[in-house]
């Protein structure tokens, strides 16, 4: 399995913005055959995707929730991804996730935002937005 290590969670106030690093390493496979995602969970509440991205192309894919306010990206050098959050909602609050595993059959694994979907995550950091 992949080692995750997630960093950059903290509090913020409702339309500020705030940056999640998660690094990988110990990768089975070829880095570039991975989807990396980020995922969360409220309390109560199931784990659901927010994004991820196919390493190969870079293909990117955003639940409809966060659309237009975060932007996933990959530092290929680093083998990290980030999670950069913008104008952030107090419905955003939860413990954020980085999760990896191989992209069978290319990008269209990446899209569906399923956490059965991946088998390595990261230990989790909380996001806080105050409104």
């Amino acid at each position: 399995q992949v080692q995750l290590v997630e960093s950059g969670g903290g509090s913020v106030q409702a339309g500020g913005t705030l940056t999640l690093s998660c690094a990988a390493s110990r990768f089975t496979y070829s880095p570039s055959e991975y989807c990396l995602a980020w995922f969360r969970q409220a309390p109560g509440k199931a784990r659901e995707g927010v994004a991820s991205i196919y390493s190969e192309d870079r293909s990117t894919y955003y639940a409809n929730s966060v659309k237009g306010r975060f932007t996933i990206s990959q530092d290929n050098g680093k083998n990290t991804i980030y999670l950069r959050m913008t104008n952030l909602k107090a419905e955003d609050t939860a413990v954020y996730y980085c999760a990896a595993n191989r992209a069978y059959g290319g990008s269209a694994y990446c899209k569906n935002g399923v956490a059965s979907d991946y088998d390595s995550w990261g230990q989790g950091t909380q996001v806080t937005v105050s409104s």
